[in-house]
């Protein structure tokens, strides 16, 4: 009885209420009151709907930590193949939801089934890790590792749902680091995107980052070669960024592209801009402490569009203010850090990886979401953890922080298994 009360790890639990408890009350508020007048008949039943979803994530949290580590670990390879079919049986009989073949009706109930592969896919990377054999990263193994991850998010990009697709192909770089690839190529591996993402904001920032960074590393590592690669993952990125911007995307996908840099713009505002404009408009308003529960005119005026699901953020913010957002924040840290140092605490390649899987999936969902809803990035489509709506999404993200806390709290059953 000792053992469990020690194991089990009340602040990753608490966080975890917390930010449930902080997005049923922003859902409330996006569906009901004068927010229900403009809204359809679905978006206001999300709130019960979401309190089942729960209901069905704290079982599925007591069921995870009743049952041995030996499960997780056989079970992690099978899983992830159940998820793979479903995705392959979304593509084929799955219902198109916002522009995304990603839902599988089973009578009235629906499942986002790529948000299930993201439990799958982390349990299969930290099983992979868990039996290596040698304990050292070699290219074949990593090119396994980034194989378990790009044949999901592939039959994702397939379905037309780039936002989650996102989430896969940003564990690649966070799943090697933590499988114990060397620093410098996970700094290579990283860079290519932070030059895009600054050749669309700015060319000229995008060409300082290229030369500070082909300059570091050439520093860091006296290596010609590692110059040159440097140098060609900043610098050519960039180059095509600008190329795509000029002469390959159409109109339409430039705009999406370059909205987030204005979307308050003429050219931007009306289309693909509004959401943006008016996400920052609601959390603009809130202040220090907010308008009040249910009294933020945007989010009550039904403005923002998606407000239960991908913009919740922006109910926080206005009816919550600078006090709620930072509430959220510090939640999402807090949990963030005690996976990292649960992780640790676990030692077995296995554990480590999970909290490392799962700590990453939460990173980049809650930068993208939160990136969308400021206009620090363009709109992708991406839920906010635990507090969005979302049965699938809540169910999957609980699903992970269940397998880690049931791994920690058996962490000393590990060695029983050879490591």
């Amino acid at each position: 009885m000792r053992t469990w009360y020690r194991n089990l790890d009340p602040i990753s639990l608490i966080a975890w209420i917390g930010l449930v408890l902080f997005g049923l009350v922003a859902i409330y508020s996006a569906t009901h009151g004068p927010a229900s007048e403009v809204a359809s008949f679905e978006p206001k039943d999300n709130f019960n709907k979401q309190l089942i979803w729960l209901g069905i994530s704290v079982l599925g949290l007591l069921i995870a930590l009743v049952l041995p580590i030996r499960f997780f670990q056989l079970a992690a390879f099978p899983i992830y193949g159940i998820t793979l079919l479903l995705l392959v049986a979304a593509l084929i009989f799955g219902r198109e939801v916002n522009g995304a073949k990603s839902w599988l009706y089973f009578g009235s109930t629906g499942i986002q089934v790529s948000e299930l592969a993201k439990v799958g896919t982390v349990m299969a990377i930290a099983q992979l890790v868990g039996i290596r054999r040698p304990k050292t990263m070699d290219l074949k193994f990593a090119f396994m590792l980034v194989g378990l991850i790009m044949l999901p998010a592939t039959l994702i990009v397939l379905q037309n749902d780039t936002g989650t697709a996102l989430v896969f192909f940003g564990l690649i770089p966070i799943a090697l680091f933590w499988s114990g690839l060397e620093f410098n190529l996970l700094l290579i591996m990283i860079s290519p995107a932070i030059a895009g993402y600054l050749a669309v904001v700015s060319q000229t920032w995008a060409f300082v980052f290229a030369v500070l960074f082909t300059g570091y590393m050439w520093w860091r590592t006296r290596d010609k070669r590692i110059g040159v690669v440097s140098a060609v993952s900043t610098f050519g990125v960039a180059a095509f960024t600008q190329f795509a911007i000029t002469k390959v995307l159409s109109g339409y996908q430039l705009a999406r592209v370059l909205s987030f840099t204005n979307p308050g713009d003429e050219a931007f505002r009306q289309n693909v801009g509004y959401h943006q404009v008016n996400s920052m408009a609601a959390i603009g308003s809130g202040g220090f402490a907010g308008k009040g529960f249910m009294e933020g005119t945007q989010t009550q005026g039904g403005f923002v569009m998606e407000q239960s699901t991908d913009f919740i953020f922006s109910v926080v913010g206005e009816e919550f203010g600078f006090i709620g957002t930072m509430i959220i924040l510090i939640l999402f840290a807090t949990l963030l850090i005690r996976l990292v140092q649960l992780g640790a605490n676990m030692k077995h390649p296995f554990g480590v990886m999970m909290a490392g899987g799962a700590t990453g999936v939460f990173l980049i969902h809650v930068f993208i979401n939160i990136g969308m809803a400021t206009s620090l990035l363009p709109v992708v489509g991406i839920p906010l953890p635990f507090i969005s709506y979302g049965g699938s999404a809540l169910l999957a993200n609980s699903a992970l922080l269940s397998i880690v806390l049931a791994l920690h709290l058996k962490k000393d059953d590990f060695s029983i298994y050879g490591y």
